[in-house]
């Protein structure tokens, strides 16, 4: 597996990707599929030096991807932050790629300027919870009942990390960080 910047070749994959979450339910808090045209400016965004897409690909296959997206753009004091997202081929879940690609952006995200590093995603993705512990990233907040699927309705969660000195794998190692 190879793990480098995306490029716009690689927009349809993550499109697909991204659906498959969206499909799934309760992955994402979207809940209609998107397309290119209605993720252009998203892309456009992470062209730019500071906010790159990664993906991971084997063979040519795109199997998941990452990015670091701007946290209140804008907003000078916060450009040190930046949010990290992730999503990994269906077929593909399970093997480490998310892992993968998420350890990839921590141990980068340095080379973009970042300090600090959070991740938004719904309190009932435990799988992706424990993936965020592993990497040193602890529980900063959490905003109960705010997701409603048609009357599944569940919170999000916010887990971050600073960058320098904590662990950057979220290899299992057998501790999880504790918010304190």
């Amino acid at each position: 597996m190879n793990i480098r910047r995306g490029v716009r070749a690689d927009w349809p994959a993550v499109v697909e990707i991204y659906n498959h979450a969206v499909e799934e339910g309760l992955k994402t808090a979207d809940t209609e599929p998107i397309s290119l045209e209605s993720r252009a400016q998203w892309f456009l965004q992470h062209e730019d030096l500071r906010h790159p897409i990664f993906v991971a690909e084997r063979e040519g296959l795109v199997l998941g991807f990452c990015s670091l997206s701007p946290h209140r753009p804008g907003r000078r004091a916060l450009r040190k932050v930046a949010e990290v997202s992730y999503y990994v081929h269906r077929d593909q879940r399970g093997a480490g790629v998310g892992c993968a690609l998420l350890t990839h952006a921590v141990e980068r995200a340095h080379e973009y300027g970042f300090v600090h590093l959070f991740a938004l995603l719904l309190d009932v993705n435990q799988q992706s919870i424990r993936m965020l512990e592993r990497a040193g990233f602890y529980k900063w907040g959490h905003l109960p009942e705010v997701a409603d699927f048609d009357g599944v309705v569940c919170g999000q969660v916010i887990y971050g990390r600073q960058l320098p000195g904590a662990p950057s794998s979220c290899a299992s190692n057998g501790t999880v960080p504790v918010a304190t």
